[in-house]
Protein backbone atom coordinates (compact mmCIF):
# COMPACT_ATOMS: atom_id res chain seq x y z
CA UNK A 1 0.00 0.00 0.00
CA UNK A 2 2.80 2.37 1.08
CA UNK A 3 4.34 1.84 -3.14
CA UNK A 4 0.83 2.46 -4.39
CA UNK A 5 0.42 5.81 -1.94
CA UNK A 6 3.69 7.58 -3.15
CA UNK A 7 3.25 5.96 -7.16
CA UNK A 8 -0.46 7.93 -6.65
CA UNK A 9 1.64 10.83 -4.96
CA UNK A 10 3.98 10.86 -7.99
CA UNK A 11 1.63 10.54 -10.88
CA UNK A 12 -0.93 13.05 -9.96
CA UNK A 13 2.02 15.64 -9.01
CA UNK A 14 3.67 15.10 -12.41
CA UNK A 15 0.10 14.90 -14.22
CA UNK A 16 -0.43 18.63 -12.41
CA UNK A 17 2.88 19.36 -13.86
CA UNK A 18 1.70 18.45 -17.58
CA UNK A 19 -1.71 19.93 -17.24
CA UNK A 20 -1.09 23.30 -15.61
CA UNK A 21 0.67 24.93 -18.83
CA UNK A 22 -1.94 23.21 -20.91
CA UNK A 23 -4.76 24.58 -18.59
CA UNK A 24 -2.50 28.37 -18.99
CA UNK A 25 -2.70 28.73 -22.27
CA UNK A 26 -6.72 27.69 -22.28
CA UNK A 27 -7.25 30.52 -19.74
CA UNK A 28 -5.56 32.93 -21.97
CA UNK A 29 -7.15 32.22 -24.92
CA UNK A 30 -10.71 32.04 -23.65
CA UNK A 31 -9.99 35.34 -21.37
CA UNK A 32 -10.07 34.21 -17.91
CA UNK A 33 -7.87 36.04 -16.37
CA UNK A 34 -7.39 38.48 -13.47
CA UNK A 35 -6.89 42.29 -14.11
CA UNK A 36 -4.98 44.14 -11.12
CA UNK A 37 -7.23 46.76 -9.06
CA UNK A 38 -6.70 48.36 -5.85
CA UNK A 39 -7.15 45.60 -3.79
CA UNK A 40 -5.15 42.79 -5.24
CA UNK A 41 -1.01 42.97 -5.19
CA UNK A 42 -1.09 41.48 -8.54
CA UNK A 43 0.73 44.33 -10.72
CA UNK A 44 0.20 42.23 -14.40
CA UNK A 45 -2.87 40.63 -16.01
CA UNK A 46 -2.51 36.96 -14.98
CA UNK A 47 -4.29 33.89 -16.52
CA UNK A 48 -6.94 31.92 -14.13
CA UNK A 49 -8.49 28.58 -14.03
CA UNK A 50 -5.52 26.94 -12.45
CA UNK A 51 -7.47 24.89 -10.19
CA UNK A 52 -9.06 22.78 -13.28
CA UNK A 53 -5.23 21.82 -13.47
CA UNK A 54 -5.57 20.59 -10.07
CA UNK A 55 -9.22 18.93 -10.41
CA UNK A 56 -8.17 17.41 -13.89
CA UNK A 57 -4.59 15.69 -11.83
CA UNK A 58 -6.83 14.47 -8.91
CA UNK A 59 -9.42 13.12 -11.12
CA UNK A 60 -7.45 11.34 -13.32
CA UNK A 61 -4.59 9.92 -11.03
CA UNK A 62 -7.57 8.50 -8.99
CA UNK A 63 -8.97 6.30 -12.11
CA UNK A 64 -5.08 5.73 -12.81
CA UNK A 65 -4.15 4.06 -9.37
CA UNK A 66 -7.69 2.69 -8.40
CA UNK A 67 -7.20 -0.59 -10.24
CA UNK A 68 -3.82 -1.17 -8.60
CA UNK A 69 -5.35 -0.66 -4.99
CA UNK A 70 -5.21 -4.40 -3.29
CA UNK A 71 -8.22 -3.23 -0.84
CA UNK A 72 -11.85 -3.47 -0.83
CA UNK A 73 -13.41 -0.30 -0.02
CA UNK A 74 -17.04 -0.60 2.35
CA UNK A 75 -20.07 1.25 0.50
CA UNK A 76 -19.74 3.83 2.48
CA UNK A 77 -15.90 4.71 1.67
CA UNK A 78 -17.07 4.49 -2.38
CA UNK A 79 -20.04 6.48 -1.41
CA UNK A 80 -17.61 9.02 0.29
CA UNK A 81 -15.58 9.11 -3.27
CA UNK A 82 -18.46 9.40 -5.43
CA UNK A 83 -19.58 12.39 -3.88
CA UNK A 84 -16.33 13.88 -3.39
CA UNK A 85 -16.37 14.02 -7.29
CA UNK A 86 -19.65 14.65 -8.23
CA UNK A 87 -19.71 17.54 -5.31
CA UNK A 88 -16.55 18.75 -6.60
CA UNK A 89 -17.28 18.38 -9.87
CA UNK A 90 -20.19 20.92 -9.44
CA UNK A 91 -17.78 23.29 -7.33
CA UNK A 92 -15.10 22.70 -10.08
CA UNK A 93 -17.58 24.35 -12.79
CA UNK A 94 -19.21 27.15 -10.81
CA UNK A 95 -15.43 28.39 -9.86
CA UNK A 96 -14.80 28.12 -13.92
CA UNK A 97 -17.61 30.20 -14.47
CA UNK A 98 -16.91 32.48 -11.74
CA UNK A 99 -13.31 32.71 -13.69
CA UNK A 100 -14.43 34.00 -16.72
CA UNK A 101 -17.36 36.09 -16.34
CA UNK A 102 -17.01 37.00 -12.55
CA UNK A 103 -20.25 35.66 -10.88
CA UNK A 104 -22.14 37.11 -7.96
CA UNK A 105 -21.75 36.72 -4.59
CA UNK A 106 -25.64 35.33 -4.30
CA UNK A 107 -24.64 32.96 -7.77
CA UNK A 108 -22.28 31.58 -6.47
CA UNK A 109 -23.54 31.14 -2.95
CA UNK A 110 -26.18 28.89 -4.57
CA UNK A 111 -24.26 26.67 -6.37
CA UNK A 112 -22.00 25.76 -3.12
CA UNK A 113 -25.01 25.05 -1.43
CA UNK A 114 -26.48 22.52 -4.32
CA UNK A 115 -22.96 21.01 -4.10
CA UNK A 116 -23.42 20.29 -0.27
CA UNK A 117 -26.80 19.23 -0.92
CA UNK A 118 -25.86 16.93 -3.77
CA UNK A 119 -22.99 15.12 -1.03
CA UNK A 120 -26.13 15.41 1.39
CA UNK A 121 -28.92 13.91 0.12
CA UNK A 122 -27.63 12.51 -3.08
CA UNK A 123 -25.14 10.14 -1.21
CA UNK A 124 -26.56 10.86 2.47
CA UNK A 125 -23.88 12.32 4.17
CA UNK A 126 -24.04 13.98 7.05
CA UNK A 127 -22.43 14.65 10.26
CA UNK A 128 -24.67 12.49 12.19
CA UNK A 129 -22.93 12.88 15.78
CA UNK A 130 -20.51 14.18 17.85
CA UNK A 131 -18.28 13.71 20.18
CA UNK A 132 -18.02 16.63 23.21
CA UNK A 133 -14.41 16.71 24.89
CA UNK A 134 -14.08 15.65 28.53
CA UNK A 135 -17.25 13.03 28.06
CA UNK A 136 -16.55 9.82 26.06
CA UNK A 137 -19.65 8.86 24.62
CA UNK A 138 -21.09 10.25 21.54
CA UNK A 139 -24.33 11.85 20.71
CA UNK A 140 -26.64 11.35 17.90
CA UNK A 141 -27.51 13.76 16.21
CA UNK A 142 -31.22 14.28 14.78
CA UNK A 143 -31.94 14.50 11.23
CA UNK A 144 -33.12 18.05 11.35
CA UNK A 145 -29.23 19.62 13.26
CA UNK A 146 -27.03 17.04 10.86
CA UNK A 147 -28.45 18.16 7.56
CA UNK A 148 -28.28 22.16 8.05
CA UNK A 149 -24.63 21.68 9.88
CA UNK A 150 -23.11 19.36 7.22
CA UNK A 151 -24.61 21.59 4.65
CA UNK A 152 -23.29 25.00 7.01
CA UNK A 153 -19.70 23.26 7.42
CA UNK A 154 -19.12 22.40 3.75
CA UNK A 155 -20.41 25.73 2.27
CA UNK A 156 -18.48 27.42 5.12
CA UNK A 157 -14.82 25.84 4.85
CA UNK A 158 -15.01 26.48 0.81
CA UNK A 159 -15.55 29.96 1.46
CA UNK A 160 -12.85 30.25 4.01
CA UNK A 161 -10.37 28.67 1.40
CA UNK A 162 -11.40 31.32 -0.96
CA UNK A 163 -10.78 34.34 0.91
CA UNK A 164 -7.34 33.55 2.36
CA UNK A 165 -6.51 33.27 -2.38
CA UNK A 166 -4.93 36.74 -2.03
CA UNK A 167 -0.68 35.75 -2.59
CA UNK A 168 0.92 33.76 -5.39
CA UNK A 169 1.09 29.78 -3.58
CA UNK A 170 -1.02 31.51 -0.43
CA UNK A 171 -4.10 29.10 -0.79
CA UNK A 172 -2.34 26.11 -2.28
CA UNK A 173 0.05 25.90 0.25
CA UNK A 174 -2.11 26.21 3.14
CA UNK A 175 -4.62 23.63 1.60
CA UNK A 176 -1.66 21.23 0.67
CA UNK A 177 -0.52 21.29 4.69
CA UNK A 178 -4.13 21.00 5.75
CA UNK A 179 -4.26 17.95 3.33
CA UNK A 180 -1.19 16.80 4.66
CA UNK A 181 -2.44 16.98 8.16
CA UNK A 182 -5.85 14.41 7.67
CA UNK A 183 -3.82 12.32 5.50
CA UNK A 184 -0.99 11.86 8.62
CA UNK A 185 -4.35 10.94 11.06
CA UNK A 186 -5.89 9.17 8.29
CA UNK A 187 -2.38 6.41 8.59
CA UNK A 188 -2.28 6.55 12.24
CA UNK A 189 -6.15 6.04 12.59
CA UNK A 190 -5.77 3.59 9.51
CA UNK A 191 -8.23 4.71 7.29
CA UNK A 192 -6.92 3.69 3.88
CA UNK A 193 -9.39 5.74 1.71
CA UNK A 194 -9.20 8.97 3.12
CA UNK A 195 -5.06 8.75 3.32
CA UNK A 196 -5.14 7.88 -0.34
CA UNK A 197 -7.38 10.94 -1.27
CA UNK A 198 -5.18 12.85 0.73
CA UNK A 199 -2.46 12.07 -1.28
CA UNK A 200 -3.66 12.25 -4.68
CA UNK A 201 -5.16 15.45 -4.14
CA UNK A 202 -1.55 16.45 -2.14
CA UNK A 203 0.26 15.85 -5.31
CA UNK A 204 -1.72 17.73 -7.53
CA UNK A 205 -1.54 20.99 -5.38
CA UNK A 206 2.28 20.06 -4.82
CA UNK A 207 2.18 20.24 -8.70
CA UNK A 208 0.24 23.02 -9.45
CA UNK A 209 2.06 24.92 -6.49
CA UNK A 210 5.45 25.00 -9.26
CA UNK A 211 3.76 27.46 -11.20
CA UNK A 212 1.98 29.22 -8.70
CA UNK A 213 4.36 30.12 -5.93
CA UNK A 214 6.04 33.78 -6.02
CA UNK A 215 6.37 34.68 -8.86
CA UNK A 216 3.18 32.72 -10.35
CA UNK A 217 3.00 32.55 -13.88
CA UNK A 218 -1.24 31.44 -13.00
CA UNK A 219 -4.05 32.03 -10.12
CA UNK A 220 -5.80 28.90 -9.10
CA UNK A 221 -8.33 31.39 -9.63
CA UNK A 222 -11.94 30.59 -7.79
CA UNK A 223 -11.84 27.35 -9.51
CA UNK A 224 -9.11 26.09 -7.35
CA UNK A 225 -9.57 27.60 -4.09
CA UNK A 226 -13.33 26.84 -4.03
CA UNK A 227 -12.65 23.06 -5.23
CA UNK A 228 -9.79 22.61 -2.71
CA UNK A 229 -11.89 24.50 0.15
CA UNK A 230 -14.84 21.23 -0.72
CA UNK A 231 -12.05 19.26 -0.33
CA UNK A 232 -11.12 20.22 2.99
CA UNK A 233 -14.61 20.28 4.16
CA UNK A 234 -15.16 16.87 2.99
CA UNK A 235 -12.41 15.47 4.32
CA UNK A 236 -11.86 17.25 7.52
CA UNK A 237 -14.81 16.16 8.94
CA UNK A 238 -16.99 13.74 7.03
CA UNK A 239 -13.66 11.35 6.34
CA UNK A 240 -13.47 10.38 9.65
CA UNK A 241 -16.99 10.27 10.41
CA UNK A 242 -16.74 6.78 11.28
CA UNK A 243 -13.87 7.08 13.33
CA UNK A 244 -14.24 7.32 16.98
CA UNK A 245 -11.32 9.12 18.47
CA UNK A 246 -12.25 12.40 16.70
CA UNK A 247 -13.26 14.98 18.72
CA UNK A 248 -15.18 18.14 16.89
CA UNK A 249 -12.19 20.62 17.54
CA UNK A 250 -9.73 18.25 15.16
CA UNK A 251 -11.22 19.72 12.23
CA UNK A 252 -11.64 23.24 13.24
CA UNK A 253 -7.53 22.83 13.85
CA UNK A 254 -6.93 21.55 10.69
CA UNK A 255 -8.43 24.28 8.64
CA UNK A 256 -7.22 26.94 11.66
CA UNK A 257 -5.69 29.51 9.07
CA UNK A 258 -8.82 30.06 6.64
CA UNK A 259 -11.42 29.42 9.77
CA UNK A 260 -9.41 32.03 11.60
CA UNK A 261 -9.38 34.96 9.04
CA UNK A 262 -12.36 33.95 8.17
CA UNK A 263 -13.88 34.57 11.52
CA UNK A 264 -11.63 38.02 12.05
CA UNK A 265 -13.18 39.08 8.96
CA UNK A 266 -16.65 39.05 10.10
CA UNK A 267 -15.46 40.73 13.42
CA UNK A 268 -13.86 43.68 11.32
CA UNK A 269 -16.62 44.36 8.84
CA UNK A 270 -19.39 44.04 11.63
CA UNK A 271 -17.16 46.87 14.02
CA UNK A 272 -16.74 48.45 10.84
CA UNK A 273 -20.62 48.52 10.29
CA UNK A 274 -19.43 47.19 6.64
CA UNK A 275 -21.49 44.04 4.75
CA UNK A 276 -20.02 40.86 5.83
CA UNK A 277 -19.11 40.06 2.17
CA UNK A 278 -17.94 43.19 1.53
CA UNK A 279 -13.74 43.11 0.42
CA UNK A 280 -11.49 44.47 1.93
CA UNK A 281 -7.60 44.84 2.65
CA UNK A 282 -7.52 43.47 6.23
CA UNK A 283 -7.18 39.80 5.60
CA UNK A 284 -3.77 37.75 7.53
CA UNK A 285 -1.82 38.89 4.24
CA UNK A 286 -2.41 41.84 3.49
CA UNK A 287 -1.43 42.72 7.65
CA UNK A 288 1.50 41.02 7.28
CA UNK A 289 2.44 42.69 3.62
CA UNK A 290 1.73 45.79 5.93
CA UNK A 291 4.35 45.05 8.35
CA UNK A 292 7.12 45.07 6.00
CA UNK A 293 7.24 41.54 5.25
CA UNK A 294 7.68 40.71 1.70
CA UNK A 295 5.70 38.35 -0.49
CA UNK A 296 7.10 35.35 -0.50
CA UNK A 297 8.29 36.12 3.79
CA UNK A 298 4.18 36.75 3.95
CA UNK A 299 3.47 32.90 1.93
CA UNK A 300 6.18 31.28 4.08
CA UNK A 301 5.19 32.78 7.71
CA UNK A 302 1.28 31.91 6.97
CA UNK A 303 2.76 28.33 5.94
CA UNK A 304 4.24 28.20 9.80
CA UNK A 305 1.31 29.29 11.15
CA UNK A 306 -0.86 26.61 9.34
CA UNK A 307 1.43 24.08 9.95
CA UNK A 308 1.15 25.02 13.85
CA UNK A 309 -2.82 24.43 13.19
CA UNK A 310 -1.70 20.98 11.74
CA UNK A 311 1.00 19.96 14.47
CA UNK A 312 -2.32 21.21 17.14
CA UNK A 313 -4.47 18.91 15.05
CA UNK A 314 -2.24 15.52 15.33
CA UNK A 315 -1.56 16.00 19.11
CA UNK A 316 -5.38 16.54 19.73
CA UNK A 317 -6.11 13.45 17.82
CA UNK A 318 -3.38 11.39 19.26
CA UNK A 319 -4.61 12.06 22.60
CA UNK A 320 -8.52 11.77 21.85
CA UNK A 321 -7.11 7.77 20.94
CA UNK A 322 -6.11 7.55 24.70
CA UNK A 323 -9.08 10.18 25.93
CA UNK A 324 -6.70 12.52 27.32
CA UNK A 325 -9.06 15.22 27.15
CA UNK A 326 -7.16 17.66 29.23
CA UNK A 327 -5.07 18.02 26.32
CA UNK A 328 -7.99 18.45 24.45
CA UNK A 329 -8.77 21.57 26.55
CA UNK A 330 -5.12 22.78 26.66
CA UNK A 331 -4.35 22.89 22.95
CA UNK A 332 -8.08 25.31 22.57
CA UNK A 333 -6.07 27.43 25.20
CA UNK A 334 -3.17 27.94 23.53
CA UNK A 335 -5.14 27.98 19.87
CA UNK A 336 -7.03 30.95 21.14
CA UNK A 337 -4.38 32.82 23.26
CA UNK A 338 -1.83 32.76 20.76
CA UNK A 339 -4.76 33.84 17.64
CA UNK A 340 -5.88 36.53 19.79
CA UNK A 341 -2.38 37.90 20.77
CA UNK A 342 -1.42 37.16 16.76
CA UNK A 343 -5.07 38.99 15.40
CA UNK A 344 -4.08 42.42 17.49
CA UNK A 345 -0.43 42.02 16.77
CA UNK A 346 -1.00 42.25 13.26
CA UNK A 347 -4.60 44.75 13.37
CA UNK A 348 -6.89 41.70 11.82
CA UNK A 349 -9.71 43.17 13.61
CA UNK A 350 -8.49 47.09 13.59
CA UNK A 351 -5.43 48.93 14.79
CA UNK A 352 -7.22 50.09 17.52
CA UNK A 353 -9.30 47.09 18.85
CA UNK A 354 -6.57 45.43 21.35
CA UNK A 355 -8.11 44.27 24.02
CA UNK A 356 -5.90 41.51 25.22
CA UNK A 357 -2.71 43.37 24.61
CA UNK A 358 -4.43 46.22 26.46
CA UNK A 359 -4.89 44.04 29.63
CA UNK A 360 -1.33 42.20 29.53
CA UNK A 361 0.16 45.69 29.38
CA UNK A 362 -1.93 47.30 32.24
CA UNK A 363 -0.84 43.72 34.00
CA UNK A 364 3.01 44.37 33.36
CA UNK A 365 2.79 47.67 34.62
CA UNK A 366 1.03 46.99 37.46
CA UNK A 367 3.70 44.15 38.48
CA UNK A 368 6.34 46.69 37.51
CA UNK A 369 5.04 49.90 39.73
CA UNK A 370 4.75 47.04 42.55
CA UNK A 371 8.35 45.73 42.47
CA UNK A 372 9.82 49.51 42.02
CA UNK A 373 7.47 50.24 45.35
CA UNK A 374 9.00 47.31 47.29
CA UNK A 375 12.57 48.19 45.86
Amino acid sequence: MLIIYIAGFIVCMGLALCLTPLVKKFALAIGATDVPNARKVHTRIMPRLGGLGIFLAFVLGLLAISPFVPYDFSTRDVNFIKALLSGGGLIVLLGSLDDKFELSAKVKLLGQIAAACIVVFGFNITVDFVNIPFNNTYSSLESWIAIPLTIFWIVGVTNAVNLIDGLDGLAAGVSGIAIATIATMAFLMGNIMVAMICLLLLGSVVGFLFFNFHPAKIFMGDTGSLFLGFCLAMLALLGFKQIAVVSFITPLLIIGVPLSDTFFAIVRRKLQKKPIFAPDKGHLHHCLRELGFSHRQTVLIIYGIAGFFGILAVIQSSSAMYEANWVTFVVICVMLFFLQIGAEIIGLVGQTKKPLLSFLSRVFLKVSAEKGSKS
